[in-house]
């Protein structure tokens, strides 16, 4: 069961009671993350999420890592490009305990100079470690490129240039800025009663609890998508290929039949593209499709892994799957299977309490409003074949689609 509660200082409350599991999840959602950035705070988010881990006014870093750790839960965190997200998963009975710990965290970090000094040099070789990883990197680097003038654009991590330039002042003043109760939401999930997360709650956040001070002065600005070849020459032994495609932002109900389409496409091992390029053709180990939706637009991403040798057939079958997908109405057999795995994953994913929790945080969030399991049932098994011809054909047409080349490959080798 699903509940809302706003408390007087402006933290909204969400909690989804699932009574047969043993576990409850707990997540503080900050809206901020590197859309939100200025240029000069390039990587501020994720930084500042790495140093809420390194002690606050009543505990010590070790101590926040082994306070969970002695009840078997889990603590973490993740930076976005709009959320950042701290949170933890207990047994229910450690509710409480969990509860404290990222209280303290959002309330009371200590944020030492010598902690923000030594955890520069972390993420500058997170930023290291990433970028050897060309088969994440190209993800990047396709954002950059088809934002390149928005914010959207930047890379979560920041680079190792923009990290090194950040200070404590800046990082204290940021926090100040975005760290406050009208930019936070709790989210928990699992076997919990709504009005227990209410009164714990109400002991850490009065009304006077971090009166913020400032607002952003980012101006809001639409991301436009720029269309067209990227090739980063790397002396690696694959080609790193990512397409992309302009896709909807996450208000957008042409989202379910996205995510139908994405199915159909390259969603699986029975998709379209697995199947034909990987199986029968064999020119590729990795071959598969993704949709996430931004609050203000949306990126369909196409990657495959391939030999140099094998990449200009290995376009040439891509963009023959995405003009079937724009010609050819889906046939209902295929229809209603990819129906199915969609509904499997989400409905198999909602067995993790902390699933259910980034549900409520990124909903509440994003969309400002709680989407119901059955609500996405309907939605997804509404998506008729006419709705995944409309929404391809918008979004496939090569006109519109960017690519990213990434290895052994120089400027003029592939033609676009």
């Amino acid at each position: 069961m699903y509940q809302k509660t706003i408390l007087p200082c402006g933290v909204r409350l969400l909690t989804e009671e699932v009574p047969g599991f043993s576990s409850v999840a707990i997540g503080f959602w900050v809206n901020v993350g590197s859309k939100k950035e200025a240029h000069a705070e390039a990587g501020m988010s994720h930084l500042l999420e790495h140093l809420l881990f390194k002690g606050t006014h009543k505990r010590t870093a070790r101590e926040i890592a082994e306070l969970l750790d002695s009840v078997g839960g889990h603590l973490n965190a993740f930076t976005s490009k709009e959320h950042t997200c701290y949170y933890a998963k207990v047994l229910a009975e450690h509710f409480p305990l969990a509860f404290d710990v990222l209280a303290d965290m959002f309330l009371n970090p200590k944020l030492a100079l010598e902690d923000v000094e030594r955890e520069k040099k972390v993420v500058q070789e997170e930023i290291n470690m990433y970028e050897d990883s060309p088969d994440e990197l190209v993800h990047d680097l396709l954002a950059q490129s088809v934002w390149s003038q928005h914010p959207l654009g930047r890379p979560v991590l920041g680079t190792r240039k923009s990290v090194a330039q950040l200070n404590q002042q800046q990082i204290h003043a940021f926090f100040q800025r975005h760290y406050t109760p009208s930019n936070l939401v709790i989210a928990v999930a699992g076997n919990i009663k709504h009005n227990q997360v209410v009164t714990q709650c109400e002991k850490y956040f009065t009304s006077d609890t971090h009166t913020p001070t400032t607002k952003s002065n980012l101006p809001a600005s639409q991301p436009l998508f720029q269309a067209g070849p990227a090739i980063f020459t790397r002396p690696l032994e694959q080609v790193h290929l990512c397409l992309g495609a302009p896709g909807v932002p996450i208000v957008d109900e042409d989202n379910y039949a996205i995510d139908v389409a994405n199915s159909i496409l390259g969603g699986g091992l029975s998709s379209r593209l697995f199947q034909h390029i990987r199986e029968e053709h064999g020119l590729a180990y990795s071959v598969y499709s993704y949709h996430v939706a931004y609050q203000d637009s949306g990126l369909l991403t196409i990657y495959a892994g391939l030999s140099k040798d094998n990449l200009k057939a290995g376009l040439e079958l891509i963009q023959k799957e995405l003009d079937a997908m724009i010609r050819k109405p889906i046939v209902a057999q295929e229809l209603n299977r990819a129906k199915q795995q969609v509904l499997g994953n989400f409905f198999l994913g909602l067995e993790n309490t902390t699933n259910r929790m980034i549900r409520l945080g990124k909903q509440e969030l994003s969309l400002e409003r709680w989407v119901s399991p059955e609500e996405v049932r309907a939605k997804i098994q509404a998506v008729t074949a006419d709705d995944i011809l409309t929404i391809c054909s918008r979004l496939f047409q090569k006109s519109s689609l960017a690519a990213v080349v990434l290895g052994p490959v120089e400027a003029g080798e592939i033609t676009w």
